[in-house]
């Protein structure tokens, strides 16, 4: 079974920093791709940025040259190094990435979310 586990939540002054971290772990193929997405109350979830294997990136709008994503292939973990945070980055981040699992094929999966609060 895989599973993803993110670390790194938690509240933070505007302006500061935090950096996430999602692990995937369990029986499987490859990873294709990961990501980052969020959810802020009374909002739908949105991608915050992505990142295939290759390295490849893509950000929104919102959050380009303040947050990166990076990946450690070796470690199957994604990372998302938050800067300049701002109220409005405030929701639960949620890790995801497309994996490939021999039995099933390819697929979503998903972590359990972590709490970002920034405060003003």
């Amino acid at each position: 079974q895989v599973q993803l586990v993110e670390s790194g939540g938690g509240l933070v002054q505007a302006g500061g920093s935090l950096r996430l971290s999602c692990a995937a772990s369990g029986r499987f193929f490859s990873i294709n791709r990961m990501a980052w997405y969020r959810q802020a109350p009374g909002k739908q979830r949105e991608l915050v940025a992505e990142i295939t294997t290759g390295g490849s990136t893509n950000y929104a709008a919102s959050v380009k040259g303040r947050f990166t994503i990076s990946i450690d292939n070796a470690k199957n973990t994604a990372f998302l190094q938050m800067n300049s945070l701002n109220p409005e980055d405030t929701a639960v981040y949620y890790c995801n990435a497309l994996i490939v699992v021999l039995t099933v094929g390819r697929r979503d999966y998903w972590g359990q979310g972590t709490q970002v609060t920034v405060s003003s």
